[in-house]
């Protein structure tokens, strides 16, 4: 019977945050590679995408420790939220500003290699120690998004043709997975540190990284540039919107996600989102992909689930 609660918590766990960032990725291809009206402009305010998502969730979050009567002072030093709430918006910048040099596919299967990061975060922060089996299963990760990255071209038909475009694409998803390997892996920390509730982490890590996202659009003028664009382009407000509401109700899951399973599983459950995100993308957006690339991407996905079906073996 605790098993098959068990099953049943991680499977909510999996539709909640697949069907979730399934929608939030389809909508940052939208928002950050298609022109918006006749003018066919481009949005290119990231730190604003960021500080919406940031502000709903906050405020989500705050609504919800009212209503059920939670702890709402900080658990933690809000230093380590703030640590949280920096390392969150670089890797959510990053990961935007990605897109404007790699296409989606090439963005999605990179996420693939988070769990090397985590592990070394989790060596240094947690002094973790991971199995034979985790060091095989990321080297099967990296090696499959080697051969991605190798044969074909990483580019989206809509960036910039640069020389040094498919580099700072990678650059860029480098950050990505430094900065949020250590979120997932400090955020575990923080749960397991401190006691905390879902909700009262939610509150101030999102609430820190909404003024860190302000005090960003304000030092460079982007957040009047950004409401200019959303003038003169109305439609770009909807889909912002159903992003950061995505984006709200993905955080919960991936929060409840860490704190009961913690980051590595949570990496492993991303298999499905990570693999249907690629299919989806390629057929809506027709991003070709050589032989090389589907094999590379098999091999990825065969070693991810290999990972999930290893963990659920264990004996508990």
């Amino acid at each position: 019977m605790q098993s098959q609660t068990q099953m049943t918590r991680i499977a909510m766990c999996v539709v909640g945050v697949v069907g979730s960032l399934i929608v939030y990725g389809i909508l940052q291809e939208r928002i950050m590679t298609r022109p918006y009206g006749v003018e066919s402009e481009y949005f290119k305010y990231s730190v604003f995408l960021v500080l919406s998502n940031r502000v709903l969730s906050a405020s989500l979050a705050a609504a919800i420790l009212a209503y059920t009567k939670g702890m709402v002072q900080p658990a933690a030093p809000i230093w380590k939220y703030a640590g949280v709430s920096a390392s969150n918006v670089l890797a959510t910048t990053c990961q935007y500003e990605a897109l404007r040099y790699v296409s989606f596919p090439v963005q999605t299967l990179g996420k693939c290699a988070k769990m090397i990061p985590v592990m070394i975060w989790g060596y240094f922060i947690n002094q973790r120690r991971y199995t034979l089996n985790d060091y095989v299963i990321a080297s099967c990760v990296t090696l499959g998004c080697t051969i991605f990255a190798l044969y074909g071209d990483l580019t989206h038909k809509h960036s910039a043709k640069s020389s040094n475009t498919s580099a700072k694409g990678l650059m860029l998803m480098l950050g990505y997975l430094g900065f949020d390997g250590f979120t997932s892996t400090f955020q575990d920390k923080l749960f397991k540190g401190y006691q905390m509730e879902t909700y009262n982490q939610m509150l101030y890590v999102n609430g820190v990284s909404a003024c860190l996202s302000v005090a960003w659009l304000l030092s460079d003028g982007a957040i009047w540039q950004a409401l200019e664009f959303i003038a003169r382009h109305p439609a770009v407000l909807s889909d912002i919107i159903t992003l950061s509401l995505s984006s709200m109700f993905g955080q919960l899951c991936i929060l409840y996600t860490i704190k009961e399973f913690g980051a590595l599983l949570f990496a492993a459950i991303m298999t499905t989102r990570q693999l249907l995100s690629i299919l989806l993308s390629c057929v809506l957006f027709l991003h070709p992909l050589t032989w090389q690339q589907w094999c590379g991407t098999a091999l990825v996905f065969s070693a991810l689930y290999a990972q999930a079906y290893l963990k659920n073996a264990q004996p508990r």
